[in-house]
């Protein structure tokens, strides 16, 4: 099995790390798998399952945009945010439009979520009986937050946003709501529509979304040691990531600082 990127159309149910033992079962021993962006157990769509060499990569892909699908059920709260929480019916069901945000927003994730607090999930702490999980805010960008249908008390939603940014939060934030359905559509430019299990896309096609820097022969040599490429130029703004190639084809990733572009992430010996 080569290095790269696997399109996953994850069922509800399973987690996202039950899916990533699943594929280090089917791919055998010794191959580093791993995935790029938690999908919840009640939600479903888009997980890129990262194998070989891409698990090098699962920050950058990780920072992508995203796309959802939501179903909100108004008049109910959930203690998760979700259907796995408590529901405690409130009625409270909105009569009219909603006022949906857009641009950049200060959110606090739930305490139900993966990221880690003191070493430990914090759902870990959230289904432990904390009686507080401190997270903090974190600005996260909204593109495109849309009602689509509405039925009773449902509502469907397409959102486009930031990485980092929890769905079920906003929800929760429209009032007595919560997100009883949730699938994930894109993620970059990778969609779920061209999901397939079996597939798995080459590592220097699966990061064709970076800008790419062609080296000569000698500029190859010094980047596939990690040193610093010079190419007297400036047209990348600070800390832009690019691709550094060759004829040979990736060589590494690397960050724009004055005019060098500093290898990260190399991918030959």
């Amino acid at each position: 099995m080569s290095d790269g990127v696997i399109l996953f159309d994850k069922e509800a149910g399973p987690t996202s790390h039950d899916i990533v033992v699943r594929a280090r079962r089917a791919l055998g021993r010794g191959v580093k798998v791993g995935h790029a962006g938690t999908l919840d157990p009640f939600a479903t769509g888009l997980l890129l399952i990262l194998v070989g060499r891409a698990t090098r990569v699962q920050r950058y892909l990780m920072a992508l945009p995203k796309r959802y699908e939501a179903t909100a059920r108004f008049g109910a709260t959930s203690s998760t945010g979700d259907p796995e929480g408590e529901i405690v019916e409130t009625g409270a069901v909105p009569a009219g439009d909603l006022v949906l945000p857009i641009g950049v927003i200060r959110q606090r994730p739930p305490a139900y979520s993966a990221l880690k607090v003191g070493g430990r999930r914090a759902y870990a702490l959230a289904r432990a009986g904390a009686s507080s999980v401190p997270l903090a805010e974190r600005e996260v960008e909204i593109h495109r937050f849309e009602e689509t249908w509405r039925a009773g008390d449902r509502r469907g939603f397409v959102i486009e946003c930031s990485s980092g940014t929890y769905v079920r939060s906003l929800i929760a934030d429209l009032g007595d709501a919560y997100c009883e359905q949730l699938r994930r559509t894109s993620i970059g430019p990778f969609a779920v529509a061209d999901a397939d299990p079996e597939r798995l896309i080459p590592l220097a096609d699966a990061l064709t979304f970076l800008p790419e820097v062609r080296l000569d022969p000698e500029q190859a040599r010094r980047a596939v040691h990690g040193a610093r490429v010079n190419l007297g130029g400036g047209e990348a703004s600070a800390g832009t990531v690019v691709r550094l190639t060759d004829g040979q084809g990736l060589i590494a990733l690397a960050t724009v600082h004055g005019g060098e572009y500093r290898p990260v992430v190399g991918f030959r010996r």
